[in-house]
């Protein structure tokens, strides 16, 4: 067993008890973010049984996709898009969580290939309002969803947030369920979506009691990440 492996075990034991602590009918899937990791770190964490993996920077997620090829990973940008970015983002990507603009998201769907399955697209919502983080604001959110439902190879599926760090449980939770109450909205509108990405190392138990379906967790999976400048994003998924 690898230090990541085991890892791995404990936060499927957490996400269980989590689950069970707070009665969540959903189930909970679980994102190794792994920007600033080696391919070999990610393949370590492949052959514990991880499949899904979130990547912010898309230079440096195509050369770790290049070096793992031969394995069958589900690759989700969880990263803020800028619009000459896209392309590549469609055509190399599974999922797309940080969609906050129309634009980015016509863009997207121009550049997927129809070869493959739609883009499975979240919408980045800003539930704290802060300056320094990308989202769309609460009351943009109903518009630019009914927008990006007629676009033809994406498929959305949710919402994804990333609150302003915070220590106290009782306050994550409910930043969180604030998240939750948009979705319910969107949902009444008759939008039929089933992904709440909500939920990082810190702050994942407080996610899933408020309903979140994917927690993006690194940290706890790899350690602590290693400084490395970014010329193409700003941090997220810790």
């Amino acid at each position: 067993m690898t230090a990541i492996s085991d890892n791995l075990i404990s936060i499927g034991q957490q996400i269980a008890d989590a689950r069970a602590r707070f009665h969540a009918a959903q189930s909970v899937t679980l994102c190794a973010v792994s920007k600033a990791q080696s391919a070999q770190a990610i393949r370590t964490a492949f052959e514990a049984g991880q499949t899904i993996f979130g990547e912010n920077y898309l230079q440096e997620a195509l050369t770790k996709q290049a070096q793992l090829q031969d394995c069958a990973i589900a690759w989700h940008f969880i990263g803020p898009i800028q619009s000459n970015k896209t392309q590549p983002i469609a055509r190399h990507f599974d999922w797309v969580h940080s969609v906050d603009r129309l634009k980015i998201a016509q863009r997207l769907s121009d550049a997927r290939p129809p070869e493959l399955a739609p883009l499975n697209i979240c919408l980045q919502v800003n539930i704290s309002e802060e300056a320094s983080k990308s989202g769309a604001s609460g009351q943009e959110l109903l518009e630019l969803a009914l927008n990006i439902k007629q676009l033809p190879h994406l498929q959305l599926r949710g919402l994804m947030a990333i609150p302003a760090p915070c220590n106290d449980f009782e306050q994550q939770r409910d930043q969180f369920r604030q998240v939750r109450a948009l979705f319910e909205q969107l949902n009444h509108h008759g939008l039929q979506l089933d992904t709440l990405s909500m939920g990082m190392s810190g702050d994942f138990t407080a996610a899933i009691a408020e309903g979140a379906t994917l927690v993006r967790v690194g940290a706890a999976i790899f350690g602590v990440r290693p400084p490395k400048p970014q010329p193409d994003s700003v941090t997220e998924g810790n």
